[in-house]
């Protein structure tokens, strides 16, 4: 992984951006990893595989939940309940 410091990130920022482009970016401030700049490619494929991931571990509670008993309008209260 590239690093950019924070002030040679600010001054080369086209460069940070092309980098972005071919892999992730770490910025460092102060030897301090504070951030990493991605492709809009990337930061979409991750919001993807954090849904997709998001949806498999509601199935597998769903599916618990079936196998334990709870029916849907139970589990429906409970997630309603505050």
């Amino acid at each position: 992984m590239k690093t950019f410091s924070a002030s040679e990130a600010k001054q080369r920022f086209g460069a940070l951006i092309e980098a972005a482009n071919r892999e992730p970016v770490k910025i460092q401030r102060h030897q301090r990893d504070v951030a990493v700049v991605l492709s809009m490619d990337e930061y979409e494929r991750l919001i993807r595989f954090n849904v997709n991931e998001f949806q498999r571990f509601c199935d597998q509670i769903g599916t618990s939940a079936r196998r334990a008993g709870v029916s849907e309008e139970e589990l429906n209260k409970l997630l309603n309940d505050s």
